[in-house]
């Protein structure tokens, strides 16, 4: 059963940063895309960033864009998140996800089960 797992969410202030990590296991995810999607309390899940299945082709949203970060570790079939400069506004449960093209996010195949993050001012 193929499955994706993240951790390193919590509580931080404004300005602090995070390092989200996502492990995937029973699935061949070195050959997917793979990133970041978000949900903030009473508002839709939004796209955050994702990386390309050779690691050599990124996307941010612009709310993120020059703050985050995103890489991945095809030998341990993992992906990070790195989060500079929080704001309270990226406040939300932050999944990872997988896609088979290999290119973007566009129709994820996996979901992990989600890692809070707080930010407080």
């Amino acid at each position: 059963q193929a499955q994706l797992v993240e951790s390193g969410g919590g509580s931080v202030q404004a300005g602090g940063s995070l390092r989200l990590s996502c492990a995937g296991s029973g699935g061949t995810f070195r050959r997917y895309a793979m990133g970041w999607f978000r949900q903030a309390p009473g508002k839709e899940r939004e796209f955050v960033a994702d990386i390309n299945w050779s690691g050599d082709s990124t996307s941010y949203s612009d709310s993120v864009k020059g703050r985050f970060s995103i890489s991945r570790d095809n030998a341990k079939n993992a992906v990070y998140l790195q989060m500079n400069g929080l704001k309270p506004e990226d406040t939300a449960v932050y999944y990872c996800a997988a896609d088979d093209s290999g290119k973007r996010l566009s129709s994820p195949d996996y979901w992990g089960q989600g890692t809070q993050v707080t930010v407080s001012s």
